[in-house]
């Protein structure tokens, strides 16, 4: 740290507890009290420097008043600037430095020590080393403007302040290697054979630093708040890059947040923990005045700002309890970027005292449904189809797809929590649209688990449930799954198994085309060229052409049995509903008899029908009737409830698809 040496005299002050005394040989004539403490000096020293003490002791002395004491208690910079300054007025040794010029030149001019009143006064001493060395190093201008925070008002007036900041952001916007080495003839500072630095020919020892644009983030992060927004507004003025301004913004939020680096690794947090020792931790209305500041310098931009800051100021947030200005901010600069989130980001946990589910929920509802909003405002609605219809952008690139799949993750992460309502659950997963689902495994997942963690719901709200899922978009896999999943509404599953047949017959559909052309080929006389050869058509057929056609008759027969067994559920569906209808009709009427009975037939293929014998077929004819005596009968003991009927219809299924 550069440093001005004044004065010549050997130092003649002695502190005695709150009492300073100048042990010159003459008795002290004036006393001047700064705050707890005392000056006991001599009158001729402090008049030859002082425009403000002549003036006081000239009123003390029109007055005829003998105790000659003087109250200097609103001083700028306090006794210790007091003290420096009275050693310059009887020449005593000092240095004047980085960390006390400016506390030295606001007391300089609120002692009025001008030219006027002595040449190279205290105010021109000052005011020449601050300018000439303090402003021209960046590690002493920002030594200055940090001990401006004491003397903020008159720094500010006396222009400390403004050009302390201009200096940094000026010399930020600079290479760091600049700065107090020489500038050699080929663009960089010289270098020994063994790789030191060199200065006029001499090797320093010091090796060459590689800058990066954030090397000046810890040097700031220890300026107040009203001092580092000020340099902040100065850079932004300079056009210095949003992302370098939110990376400063980010360390200054960790360095006074200690809410922010509860995710950071071991090393980041001792780190952390050094620099907060120094200094103590500021309570939690200073935390929360800071994080609402830092909110209004965030840049409202896209892309900027990582998600990761984003959401650790939310949680921040949302624990120190601030305005809902803030927290609303914070949540639409994330539902901006949100296809950018990870799962981990999401995951905030509630802190409310009225919603007793694990995770905020709703906060994420609202985060959703902004991203929606941006997104119908930028035009993205939904992927653009060309002429032929085919779709002109994947839309596995698309953002909404991307936050599709990140909601669909979250749905399954919290819908263990026995305490989260259906309306809620429906509500986050109906919030993205259709079209940014190509498949909906996911979220078949996560309504799976919720079922399995919610076994009270009714019969009518797990249908409620599922209709958010479209069944034409679940995978082959979640299909077979699902038609065996008994969580699941029978509604549900019988789509389930009609669309799943319809996949099957478009797979069969597309071997049956790529076969068709292999079928019409000729006998030995008909050669087609592949890849330069001449091959036969019956080298081309080979030894596995007969397992292919047997496997084709084998998916056909198979496509066959299970469109039969579609249209027996859908039959069987339709007469549960009538006889429901009936029994509902009857019971109105007061009858007492049984007008329907029902009737249970087994589902099975066609072949075994005709391959069992007689004796079989009555046996299990009797069965079925018998079967469906009991059922009929448990029924009508039941009140025939329309949810009972459905559940002892799905169960008589599929005890006869057993029996097949």
């Amino acid at each position: 740290m550069a440093c001005l040496k004044l004065g010549s005299r050997a130092d003649v002050f002695r502190k005695q507890g709150q009492e300073w005394y100048c042990t010159s040989g003459l008795p002290s004539d004036i006393t001047v009290v700064v705050g707890e403490q005392s000056f006991h000096l001599h009158k001729f020293p402090l008049l030859s420097k002082s425009g403000l003490l002549e003036k006081r002791i000239r009123e003390k002395i029109d007055k005829g008043d003998d105790n000659c004491t003087i109250d200097l208690s609103d001083i700028p910079g306090g006794a210790k600037a007091f003290e420096l300054a009275a050693k310059f007025c009887y020449g005593v040794k000092f240095e004047m430095t980085a960390s006390n010029v400016v506390h030295l030149r606001c007391a300089a001019d609120y002692l009025e020590m001008t030219e006027e009143i002595s040449e190279e006064n205290l105010i021109a001493q000052t005011e020449y080393f601050l300018t000439q060395t303090v402003l021209r190093s960046w590690k002493d201008s920002v030594k200055a403007l940090q001990t401006c925070d004491n003397v903020l008002e008159v720094a500010e007036r006396l222009q400390i302040v403004k050009r302390c900041v201009d200096s940094i952001a000026t010399r930020s916007c600079s290479d760091p290697d600049l700065f107090g080495w020489p500038v050699a003839q080929y663009g960089g500072p010289m270098q020994s054979p063994g790789g030191s630095l060199l200065w006029n020919g001499i090797s320093t020892g010091a090796r060459p630093r590689n800058s990066s644009p954030d090397w000046w983030y810890d040097d700031v992060s220890c300026l107040s708040l009203p001092l580092y927004k000020k340099l902040i507004s100065a850079m932004e003025y300079r056009g210095i890059s949003q992302e370098i301004i939110v990376g400063s913004l980010n360390h200054y939020a960790k360095r006074r947040l200690p809410g922010l680096n509860r995710r950071k690794s071991i090393s980041d947090v001792s780190n952390c923990l050094s620099v907060t020792s120094l200094t103590s931790i500021p309570s939690e209305d200073d935390q929360k005045y800071l994080l609402e500041e830092i909110d209004r310098l965030l840049p409202f931009q896209r892309g900027v700002t990582s998600c990761k800051l984003l959401f650790g100021l939310l949680r921040t947030a949302i624990f120190l309890k601030a305005s809902p200005s803030c927290m609303s901010n914070l949540e639409r600069r994330i539902g901006m970027q949100l296809d950018k989130a990870s799962l981990e980001d999401l995951l905030i946990p509630n802190v409310s005292d009225s919603v007793e589910t694990l995770y905020d929920v709703d906060c994420v509802q609202r985060i959703v449904d902004h991203f929606m909003a941006m997104d119908q405002e930028t035009g993205g609605a939904s992927p653009g189809i060309g002429e032929d219809g085919q779709m002109l952008a994947s839309p596995y690139l698309m953002p909404t797809t991307m936050v599709a799949k990140l909601i669909d993750g979250y749905l399954a992460e919290v819908a263990p929590d026995m305490n989260l309502k259906l309306p809620k659950f429906r509500c986050l997963a109906a919030a993205i649209p259709d079209y940014a689902r190509p498949i909906d495994d996911g979220l078949y997942r996560a309504i799976d688990i919720y079922l399995k963690a919610h076994p009270h719901l009714s019969e009518s709200e797990k249908e409620e449930l599922c209709r958010v899922m479209d069944c034409q978009k679940l995978s082959l896999e979640a299909c077979t799954h699902a038609a065996q999943n008994e969580r699941l509404p029978l509604r549900i599953i019988v789509q389930v198994l009609f669309f799943e047949q319809l996949q099957l017959r478009s797979s069969i559909a597309e071997c049956l085309m790529i076969s068709e052309p292999l079928d019409g080929v000729g006998g030995g006389g008909v050669s087609r060229q592949l890849g330069g050869l001449h091959v036969s058509g019956e080298h081309h057929r080979g030894a596995g052409w007969p397992l292919a056609a047997r496997e084709n008759q084998t998916l056909r027969e198979g496509m066959d049995s299970m469109k039969q067994r579609v249209f027996e559920l859908e039959k069987e569906c339709s007469a549960m509903r009538e006889d429901i209808e009936r029994l509902g009709r009857s019971r109105s009427a007061g009858k007492s008899r049984f007008p329907f009975a029902l009737t249970a037939k087994p589902v099975c293929s066609t072949k075994d029908k005709e391959a069992a014998p007689e004796t079989s077929k009555s046996k299990s004819k009797s069965k079925a009737v018998a079967t469906g005596s009991e059922d009929k009968l448990a029924v009508v003991k039941g009140g025939a409830a329309s949810d009972g009927a459905l559940q002892l219809k799905h169960r008589k299924h599929k005890m006869n698809l057993s029996a097949c």
